[in-house]
C-alpha cells in the first residue's frame, strides 16, 4: 500500500503509545483515522491533538475483549468514512506479574489473555470479514513482541505466553490470505528495537474492576514506567536504551508501504539472541534465560 491519501485506518489501543503514534504517522500521509481505546480521557486528548494538525479522526470506546465493542468501532468507521483499509490490532497490556508462576493471581492470567490474545482473535473475527468483503487493497497488522515471538524473557511469563501465541496466529493468518489470493496483506509489528517508551508498564490504570486483585498492589514488579526500568538497570551497572513510539510508527508505516510482513527493526544484540535461541533448539541445549538489555 503505497498511497495512504484518503485511506481509513482503524487502530485499537490508539490513544497512547505506538497506537497514538501510528495515528499521527498515517494521518500526516493523508489517512483518516478511527481510534479505539478504553481510556476515554486519552482518546479525547489524542483527538484534539490530531485536529490541531488537521488530521481527520474519530474515536470510539473499544474494549477488545468484546466482539460487540469491536463491531461498534467497525460500524463507526463505516458510518463516518465509508469503510476501512488498514486495521491495527494494537491494544495490549501487561499485568505486572512477579514471583513464582504458580502463585500468580488467576486475574492476572485472565486479564492478559483476554486483552492480548482474545483481543487479537476478536479483532480478526470482526475486521477481516469486512476487509475481505470490500474487495479493495487492505492491510491488517498485529502488534506482537520479540519477547515471546523470538526469545523468552523470564520476568513476564504471562505476557510472553500471549505474544508467542499471537505470532503463530499472525503467521497463520498471513498464510491463509496468501493461499486464497485475498487482497488483504498481513503484517507482524514488533515495537523496538529497544524498550519502547509507552504506558505498558502502567497498564493497571485501565484494569477492569472485576479483575482487580484483592488486598494489594496490582503491579507486583514495582516497575510502572520505562524510567523505572532504566533506574533499576543503572543499579545493576548497565544502561538501558529506549525507543520513542514515533520511531516505531514510522518504521511500521514504511514497511506497510512495501507490503512487508515483518515490521521489525532489531539491534545486533537482538539478532545474536535469536541466533542463539535457534542454536539452542538445534543443539538440544538446556534453555538459559535471556535478559533485558
Amino acid at each position: 500500500m503505497k498511497n495512504f491519501q484518503g485511506k481509513v485506518a482503524v487502530i485499537t489501543g490508539g490513544a497512547s503509545g505506538v497506537g497514538r503514534s501510528l495515528a499521527f504517522s498515517l494521518g500526516r500521509r493523508g489517512a483518516r483515522v478511527v481510534i479505539g481505546d478504553v481510556d476515554k480521557a486519552a482518546m479525547e486528548q489524542t483527538l484534539a491533538d490530531l485536529a490541531a494538525e488537521n488530521i481527520q479522526a474519530v474515536t470510539e470506546f473499544c474494549d477488545v475483549t468484546s466482539v460487540e465493542s469491536l463491531n461498534a468501532v467497525a460500524d463507526r468507521a463505516a458510518q463516518e468514512f465509508g469503510g476501512m483499509h488498514l486495521v491495527f490490532a494494537n491494544a495490549g497490556i501487561s499485568a505486572g506479574e512477579s514471583g513464582a508462576m504458580w502463585d500468580y493471581s488467576d486475574k492476572d492470567w485472565q486479564w492478559t489473555l483476554n486483552v492480548n490474545l482474545w483481543g487479537v482473535i476478536n479483532s480478526i473475527k470482526v475486521f477481516m470479514p469486512r476487509l475481505v468483503e470490500q474487495g479493495e487493497e487492505a492491510h491488517f497488522a498485529i502488534t506482537g513482541s520479540g519477547n515471546g515471538a523470538f526469545v523468552v524473557l523470564p520476568d513476564q511469563p504471562i505476557y510472553t505466553a500471549t505474544k508467542a501465541a499471537i505470532q503463530t496466529i499472525t503467521e497463520n493468518l498471513h498464510h491463509q490470505v496468501t493461499a486464497t489470493g485475498l487482497p488483504v496483506k498481513v503484517s507482524a509489528l514488533f515495537p523496538g528495537p529497544h524498550v519502547v517508551e509507552t504506558g505498558l508498564f502502567n497498564s493497571g490504570r485501565v484494569r477492569p474492576q472485576n479483575l482487580q486483585k484483592e488486598g494489594g498492589t496490582q503491579n507486583a514488579t514495582g516497575i510502572n514506567s520505562v524510567e523505572d526500568m532504566k533506574k533499576m538497570a543503572a543499579e545493576f551497572g548497565f544502561e538501558l536504551q529506549s525507543t520513542h513510539p514515533d520511531e516505531v510508527a514510522e518504521m511500521a508505516v514504511e514497511g506497510i508501504e512495501k507490503d512487508a510482513f515483518w515490521l521489525l527493526r532489531t539491534t545486533e544484540d537482538t539478532d545474536d539472541r535469536i541466533r542463539a535461541r535457534a542454536a539452542m533448539i538445534l543443539n538440544r541445549e538446556t534453555p538459559v534465560p535471556a535478559m533485558v538489555g
